[in-house]
């Protein structure tokens, strides 16, 4: 089955993020791409699903990180029906995260 224009567009998009070579790289890209709101607001998303992936509850997660109950909410949807992409993600990260003392 042909990729419409638009799948192909967004493959482009991730095609491009996984041609990053380092954190430098990917921090330059985003600032370029995208605009300090939309930074703040998935780099809060994602602290959302790192503390709820720990077993953390909602309102001590509004008080850590300011994010709304919706936001919470949201992550925590995609946490339990979503593509998955964070289960793939936050092993990596959180043993990242451990080998730099940061966890």
């Amino acid at each position: 089955m042909a990729k419409s224009g638009k799948q192909r567009e967004s493959d482009v998009l991730y095609e491009a993020i996984l041609s990053l070579q380092d954190l430098d790289e990917c921090k330059k890209f985003f600032q370029d791409l995208c605009t300090v709101a939309e930074l703040r607001a998935m780099e809060q998303r994602f602290e959302v699903a790192v503390l709820l992936s720990e077993g953390m509850i909602y309102n001590d997660i509004l008080e850590r990180t300011g994010a709304s109950s919706a936001t919470i909410s949201r992550v925590n949807r995609s946490l339990q029906y979503g593509a998955d992409g964070y289960q793939e993600v936050l092993p990596r990260i959180k043993e990242k995260m451990r080998a730099d003392g940061k966890l």
